[in-house]
C-alpha cells in the first residue's frame, strides 16, 4: 500500500477516534449533571442544579430569593469624587492575563504561582511591576509556597534559594498599608475646585488597606501555604476597623464560594468582615466562585446567612421550620429594603465583594473577567 495513503488513513482513524472520545466524555458529563445523586470529586467544583434541587431544595430557594432581591437594588455609588479605580485579579497560577484594564490601584489576591518557587513568584512580581497602575498590592495564596516559612522546606533547595525583589509591589502578610493616590477625574467627573492647587489637593485620595493570606485547610499542611484547620478561628479581632479595602485569599463563607450546598469559605472571616464592613473586600481561591456581589448589611442578609448555616439533614430542609422562616424573612426584609432603595433613595451599609480568580474552574486556563471597581 502507498505510504501516503496509509498516513492519510491513520490520520482519519485518529480523528474519528478522538471525536468518539470527546462525544463519550460529553455524554458522560451530561448524564452526571442530570444525576440527582451526583457529587463533585472536589469541594472546589460546583454541584449541578439538578443535584442541588434534590439535596438542598429549600436552601436553593433561599439562595436565589436573596440574590434576586439583592440584584434588583441599585449599585452603590462612590462616596468620594473622583473615585479610585481598583483593578482586581487573583489566582493567575503562573499565567499572565492579557489586556489588564487601566486603573489607579491593582490588587492581586494570591495564588500568583502553581509551585510557589522563588523563580515563579519573581516572574509574577516582574510582570506586576511592569503594569502602569499607580499602586500595586499583593497577598499570598496557598500555592505561593515560598512565602510561608512553614511550607518553604517542601520546596527543593534550588526552588527556595534566592531572595525576592518586590520592586514597587506592596506585599501584605497580616499587615496594613495606607496609600495616598492621586486620582484623575474620569467619566465626566469634575472637581469644583477654583484653583489648580486646590484641584490637586481634592484629587488626593487616602486608601487604607489590610491584607492577610490565611485559608481553611484544603490540602497537606506542609505543602499548601498559610493554612489553618477548618473550624478554627483565625480571624476574630485581627482586621483593623478603619480600613477601606480588605484583601484575603479565601472567601468569607456563603459569598462567592460555591455557597451551595454548604459553602467552602470561612465563617470566621465572614464574621470579621461583618464587624469591620470595609468598602471593598477582594479575594480568590475558589475559581468557580469568580465574580462580584454587593453585600448589604441588613436583616435580609442576616436571614440569608442564618438559613444557609442550618444543616438540612435527611429531610433536605423540607421539614425544617427555621429554614422556611428564614426564607420568609429574606423575602419580607428584602422587599422592604428594595423599596427603601428604589422608591425613597435610601441605602444600607454595604461591602462590595469581589472573587477575582482569573483561572476558569479546574481548566488551568485564564479567562474569567477582570473585575474593576470604583470606590
Amino acid at each position: 500500500m502507498d505510504p501516503g495513503r496509509m498516513s492519510a488513513s491513520h490520520a482519519v482513524t485518529h480523528l474519528l477516534t478522538t471525536d468518539r472520545q470527546r462525544a463519550s466524555r460529553s455524554l458522560a458529563m451530561l448524564l452526571a449533571y442530570l444525576n440527582p445523586w451526583y457529587r463533585p470529586e472536589s469541594d472546589f467544583e460546583p454541584t449541578p442544579f439538578v443535584a442541588l434541587l434534590f439535596r438542598a431544595p429549600v436552601k436553593l430557594l433561599l439562595y436565589h430569593s436573596y440574590h434576586l432581591l439583592a440584584y434588583l437594588r441599585s449599585t452603590p455609588k462612590p462616596l468620594q469624587q473622583p473615585p479610585v479605580r481598583v483593578v482586581c485579579i487573583s489566582d493567575t497560577h503562573n499565567h499572565i492575563p492579557e489586556d489588564v484594564p487601566e486603573g489607579d490601584l491593582l490588587i492581586h489576591a494570591g495564588d500568583m504561582t502553581n509551585g510557589g518557587s522563588v523563580a515563579e513568584i519573581q516572574k509574577q512580581i516582574d510582570w506586576l511591576s511592569s503594569l502602569p497602575h499607580r499602586e500595586i498590592v499583593v497577598v499570598g495564596g496557598n500555592h505561593d509556597t515560598f512565602l510561608d516559612p512553614r511550607t518553604r522546606p517542601s520546596l527543593s533547595e534550588e526552588q527556595r534559594t534566592g531572595k525576592l525583589n518586590w520592586k514597587r509591589v506592596h506585599y501584605l502578610q497580616h499587615r496594613r498599608l495606607s496609600l495616598t493616590i492621586r486620582v484623575e477625574p474620569r467619566d465626566g467627573v469634575q472637581t469644583d475646585a477654583s484653583t489648580p492647587l486646590l484641584a490637586a489637593e481634592q484629587n488626593q485620595r487616602r486608601i487604607r488597606i489590610y491584607g492577610a493570606p490565611q485559608i481553611p485547610a484544603c490540602g497537606p499542611m506542609d505543602i499548601h501555604a498559610f493554612q489553618y484547620e477548618r473550624g478554627r478561628d483565625a480571624w476574630s479581632e485581627t482586621v483593623p476597623e478603619d480600613i477601606d479595602i480588605l484583601i484575603t485569599h479565601t472567601p468569607p463563607r456563603f459569598h462567592l464560594d460555591l455557597s451551595l450546598p454548604t459553602g467552602i469559605g470561612c465563617e470566621y472571616l465572614f464574621a470579621e468582615v461583618k464587624r469591620v464592613k470595609p468598602t471593598l473586600h477582594v479575594f480568590g481561591h475558589v475559581h468557580w466562585g469568580a465574580g462580584r456581589t454587593v453585600v448589604y448589611w441588613d436583616k435580609a442578609h442576616d436571614a440569608y446567612v442564618r438559613g444557609l448555616s442550618i444543616k438540612s439533614k435527611w429531610t433536605r430542609g423540607l421539614l425544617n421550620p427555621k429554614l422556611w422562616w428564614n426564607i420568609v424573612r429574606v423575602a419580607y426584609r428584602g422587599i422592604r429594603e428594595l423599596l427603601w432603595d428604589r422608591v425613597w433613595g435610601g441605602q444600607s451599609p454595604n461591602t462590595i465583594m469581589v472573587n477575582a480568580a482569573q483561572t476558569i474552574g479546574n481548566t488551568g486556563k485564564l479567562g474569567n473577567p477582570i473585575q474593576v471597581v470604583d470606590i
